[in-house]
C-alpha cells in the first residue's frame, strides 16, 4: 500500500525525487562523526570546526542566507547557512529540504547580533528526508508556546509528533523511566530479588477481574492474561525467597477511564516476616525515592491541590470513616437496603453483593476526601477474602489500600497462608466465575501446604504512581502507547 498522498506530502515526495536525482542517498546508513547540541553550547564561540546532527524545527530565509533551528534530545540551536559558505549542490540540496528533516552539519561556532550561538555551516548532509509534514507549533519571543499539538487521540496514535513537540510530554515519560528505575534499585538495595511470571497462565488469579482470553494452540487450551502476579510470587516465597518482586503488565478486561487502562503496568512485592505494617512503611519510602527521581517533592501539584509526601502518611480505618461520612452506620445494613441507596445515590441501578456496595459507598462518602496520603485500613473480611483477620476481630482483616488526591495507588495484605482457610475462599470464587469455572490454582495451594511463612505483599500502580509525581490527569497521558480503537 503507498503512502496516502495529499498537497504536502505530494511536493515533499517530488523533492525526494528531485534529491535522488542529484545522486544523493536521502537515507544514508551511517552518520558522520557528530556532538550532542549540548556539547556544541559547552564549547561556545570557537572558529575550531565542530559537528552535530538534528531535526530542522524551523527555517527562515534571507536571500542567500538561510537560518534554520534544529533539535536533538539534548537541545536547539541556530544554524547560519551562507550561499558562499557552501558548494553548488550543497545549496540545491538545502532548497530540497524542510521543517522535520534530519540533518548533519558542521563548521565554526560565532554569536550572531542578537546574541544566539550559531553553528557558521560549511558542510551539509541529508540524513533522514521527511516525507510527512509536522504539524506547526509556533514559539514566540518570550518562550510561549502557541498552537501545541493537544489533540488526545492525535497524541496517542502518534506519539513521536507528541515527543518532539511537547516538551511536557516528553519529560514526563523521561520522569516515568527514572521512577521504574527508582523503585527497582530502592527493593534490589533492600535485598529483594527481582523475577519474572508468566503472562499467559492457564488459570488466572490473584484478584477479581475480567482476564483477557486467549488459546494456546499447542496445547489446543484456553488461556488467559495475567490479572496479577501475585500467586506465582507467594508461590517463591513458600520456596524460600523472603524478597521477592516483578514490575510488570497486568491485564484486566474491564472499562476505561481517567485512571484505568485495561494493559497497565504494577509492581507487586512480598516479603516474609512482616504484615501490613511492614507494607506500609515499604510505600512510604517506595514513593519519597520515585518522588526524589522524578525531582519533586515533598510537595507536589496535582488536580489543583498541594499533596505532601512527607511521611508518616495518615491511617484511616474503613468502617468507622464510612460510617463517620455518611452518617449512618452502613456496616450494619444488610445488601437489599445497601442497594437501594446505592441507586438513590445514582451510583449503580443493579448492584446486590455486599462486597460491591460497601466499595461504591466508600468511593462515594471517602474517597473523594482523601487528598494527602492516606492508608485505608482494616477492611471488612468480605471485601478482603484473601487477607489475614485481625485476631481481636474476624470481621476485619488486616489490608489497606493507599490514596493520594482521591486515587488508589496501592493494595496490600498481611498475607493469608492458612491454606484451608485459603482454599475454601478460592473454591467460593472460582464457582462464581465464568471462566475459572470451578478451577483453583492447585500449584498455588501447594505451596502454602507445604508452608509459607507470615508475610506482607503490596501491589502499586505504576502508571497512577506516575500520574501523582508528574501531575498527568489522565492515565494515558502516562503510557507511552495506549490502546486505541483501529481505524480513527
Amino acid at each position: 500500500m503507498a503512502i496516502e498522498e495529499n498537497e504536502f506530502i505530494g511536493i515533499r515526495l517530488e523533492k525526494l525525487d528531485g534529491i535522488r536525482e542529484m545522486g544523493i542517498a536521502p537515507f544514508p546508513a551511517q552518520t558522520p562523526d557528530r556532538q550532542p547540541v549540548e556539547a556544541l553550547r559547552s564549547i561556545g564561540e570557537t572558529e575550531e570546526i565542530q559537528s552535530t546532527s538534528g531535526r530542522i524545527m524551523a527555517k527562515r530565509k534571507h536571500g542567500k542566507t538561510v537560518f534554520c533551528d534544529i533539535t536533538d534530545p539534548t537541545g536547539r540551536i541556530q544554524l547560519f547557512i551562507n550561499k558562499k559558505n557552501l558548494d553548488e549542490d550543497s545549496w540545491e540540496l538545502l532548497g530540497k529540504m524542510d521543517l522535520g528533516d534530519i540533518i548533519w552539519v558542521s563548521g565554526a561556532l560565532f554569536i550572531t547580533r542578537t546574541g544566539e550561538l550559531s553553528v557558521r555551516v560549511e558542510t551539509l548532509m541529508l540524513l533522514t528526508k521527511a516525507v510527512r509534514p509536522m504539524p506547526v507549533v509556533k514559539t514566540d519571543a518570550d518562550g510561549e508556546i502557541h498552537d501545541a499539538v493537544s489533540d488526545p487521540d492525535f497524541i496517542y496514535r502518534h506519539r513521536c509528533v507528541d515527543l518532539m513537540l511537547n516538551e511536557e510530554s516528553k519529560n514526563r515519560f523521561i520522569a516515568r523511566s527514572k521512577i521504574i528505575s527508582a523503585v527497582r534499585k530502592y527493593l534490589d538495595s533492600s535485598d529483594f530479588l527481582e523475577v519474572e511470571t508468566p503472562v499467559l497462565q492457564q488459570i488466572y488469579g490473584g484478584a477479581a477481574a475480567d482476564p483477557f482470553v486467549s488459546h494456546y494452540n499447542s496445547l489446543d487450551e484456553e488461556c488467559y492474561l495475567r490479572i496479577a502476579t501475585e500467586l506465582y510470587l507467594k508461590r517463591l516465597v513458600s520456596g524460600g525467597i523472603d524478597r521477592v518482586y516483578e514490575i510488570g503488565k497486568d491485564f484486566r478486561n474491564e472499562g476505561i477511564d481517567r485512571t484505568h487502562s485495561p494493559e497497565f503496568t504494577q509492581l507487586e512485592l512480598y516479603e516474609a516476616w512482616t504484615d501490613y505494617n511492614g507494607m506500609m512503611k515499604r510505600f512510604e519510602e517506595i514513593v519519597e525515592a520515585a518522588a526524589k527521581a522524578a525531582g519533586v517533592g515533598p510537595i507536589v501539584e496535582f488536580a489543583g491541590h498541594e499533596v505532601d509526601l512527607t511521611p508518616p502518611f495518615k491511617r484511616v480505618p474503613f468502617v468507622p470513616t464510612l460510617h463517620e461520612k455518611s452518617g449512618e452506620e452502613l456496616f450494619e445494613w444488610d445488601a437489599e437496603r445497601l442497594s437501594a441507596l446505592v441507586k438513590s445515590l445514582g451510583l449503580g441501578d443493579d448492584v446486590k453483593d455486599r462486597p460491591t456496595l460497601l466499595d461504591k459507598l466508600f468511593d462515594h462518602y471517602v474517597t473523594p476526601h482523601l487528598i494527602q496520603p492516606s492508608f485505608v485500613i482494616d477492611y471488612p473480611v468480605e471485601l478482603s477474602p484473601l487477607a489475614k483477620q485481625k485476631t481481636d476481630d474476624p470481621r476485619i482483616t488486616e489490608r489497606f489500600e493507599a490514596f493520594i488526591a482521591g486515587v488508589e495507588l496501592a493494595n496490600a495484605f498481611s498475607e493469608q497462608n492458612d491454606p484451608i482457610y485459603q482454599r475454601e475462599v478460592l473454591e467460593n470464587q472460582a464457582d462464581l466465575s465464568e471462566h475459572r469455572k470451578g478451577v483453583v490454582d492447585q500449584e498455588f495451594l501447594y505451596a502454602l501446604e507445604v508452608g509459607m511463612p507470615p508475610t506482607g505483599g503490596l501491589g502499586i500502580g505504576v502508571d497512577r504512581l506516575v500520574m501523582i509525581l508528574t501531575g498527568a490527569m489522565n492515565i494515558r497521558d502516562t503510557i507511552l502507547f495506549p490502546h486505541l480503537r483501529r481505524g480513527q
